[in-house]
């Protein structure tokens, strides 16, 4: 039977129909799983959304992707977003790795073990457990899968723990642009962060600065948004912002400046109404230009069911595309099931797994 970590991925569902001659009928029904409850079973088919309650599935279990991308698309997109959510303190073991931003959120404090690291892989983890040693911080190493699996056994081998998995999730940029707005959206938590974490409430009048996109900040709400206020997509966070995200992260230490705005393509997306911020969200260019990453997509409470979050997301996505993005990328946690169902209505599937190791 299917678990909440089958969330994101592809799944097949044996559901009874009915029954003729004391035999029961069954009716196949293949998707992603967007949504599981103790009820029901929600899959996203390519006939639209199929929701079964949970007394009428025979059986249900996950199946292997349609098509699973190639080792060094993996290897690829996992540089993209390396580049996107960039430590200030990186080190090298050949190709894999190994990343320092003083403890502050997982991926930027964790090695990733893509390519050769130029010796055996138990003397590579030896080298990675000390190194974070010598900074006196806990060993993480971040394993995409199935890539990494090697990696993942040796680490099972010596006793290292999981926390829970993060789907890397893509989406082309043309449907984002053109994407309408739904009010549902801005309940789900953003791609980072835990989703059971509030974000701070910012009651002081905003304190902006940086450098406005020229226009953005006063161009009319795009089509599909009337009513709503513009979003202004800034070089610089504005205070307001840092206050939001530090609320999300749980603070903001030098280290996590540097993670947010040491991207040669970075915007950060405010949307102010009469002086108050109603929903945040950043956005950066990388992989040679190919990628547009979203991160700490965020309406903040008093202005969620607005269509505000999907609004933010699409002035991400005209700003990437005018830098020559294709497509844009994301990170979340497959647990989080709101945020990976607003992510498939905008229509991001997974594109490959990753589990954060932590050493015991």
């Amino acid at each position: 039977m299917l678990r909440q970590q089958d969330v994101g991925h592809r799944i097949v569902v044996r559901r009874i129909v009915g029954v003729r001659e004391g035999r029961p009928l069954f009716s196949d029904a293949l998707g992603e799983l967007v949504e599981l409850t103790e009820t029901h079973v929600t899959l996203a088919t390519d006939q639209g959304r199929l929701r079964v309650p949970v007394a009428e599935v025979h059986r249900a279990k996950r199946v292997p992707p349609a098509r699973r991308p190639t080792a060094a698309a993996v290897v690829a997109l996992e540089l993209a977003s390396d580049e996107a959510w960039p430590a200030p303190t990186r080190g090298r073991l050949g190709d894999w790795l190994l990343r320092s931003a003083a403890g502050w959120t997982g991926r930027a404090n964790s090695a990733l073990p893509v390519g050769d690291p130029d010796r055996p892989l138990p003397a590579a983890l030896d080298a990675v457990e000390r190194w974070y040693a010598d900074l006196g911080q806990p060993a993480l190493v971040n394993t995409p899968l199935p890539l990494a699996a090697p990696v993942g056994a040796e680490l099972d081998a010596r006793g290292w723990t999981s926390r829970p998995l993060t789907l890397v999730q893509t989406a082309p940029l043309a449907p984002l642009r053109a994407g309408r707005a739904d009010p549902r959206a801005d309940q789900a938590g953003p791609p980072h962060g835990r989703p059971d974490t509030p974000p701070d409430q910012v009651d002081a009048p905003p304190g902006r600065h940086g450098e406005v996109e020229p226009g953005v900040g006063t161009r009319p709400a795009a089509p599909g948004r009337a009513g709503l206020p513009p979003v202004e997509l800034a070089a610089a966070p504005s205070d307001d912002w840092l206050a939001v995200a530090a609320g999300r992260k749980g603070g903001l230490p030098d280290a996590a400046r540097h993670v947010l705005t040491a991207v040669g393509q970075v915007r950060f997306a405010h949307v102010y109404a009469e002086g108050a911020l109603l929903a945040v969200g950043r956005g950066t260019v990388t992989g040679d230009g190919r990628w547009l990453g979203l991160s700490l997509i965020e309406a903040l409470p008093h202005a969620r069911r607005q269509g505000l979050a999907t609004h933010v997301i699409r002035a991400l996505a005209d700003w990437g595309a005018a830098l020559g993005a294709t497509g844009a990328f994301l990170q979340v946690e497959q647990r989080n099931t709101p945020a990976v169902t607003l992510y498939r209505r905008l229509g991001f599937t997974t594109h490959h797994t990753y589990l954060t190791r932590v050493a015991p």
